[in-house]
């Protein structure tokens, strides 16, 4: 079953857990480091569903863009 991108089993999160920036960064980095493993799978066999492998990378990119605002945000401004 194909399960919407950030509601994947496992990947739930209690109603009262408030994520930190530094934590929602390292789940963010987690999941881009899943698909950069699940790519890799995909692209060593010949056949495969490209529309899938091109889904992925798609995902992946959005995620690494997650990442950076994150990383951004979470430096202080030097102008203030």
């Amino acid at each position: 079953m194909n399960w919407p991108p950030g509601q994947e089993p496992g990947n739930e999160e209690a109603a009262n857990e408030v994520l930190t920036p530094a934590m929602r960064l390292l789940q963010l980095q987690t999941r881009h480091r899943a698909l950069d493993t699940r790519i890799a799978e995909m692209q060593s066999y010949p056949y495969q569903n490209q529309i899938l492998l091109q889904r992925l990378k798609k995902e992946k990119l959005r995620l690494k863009d997650a990442i950076e605002r994150l990383k951004d945000d979470m430096i202080p401004d030097l102008d203030a």
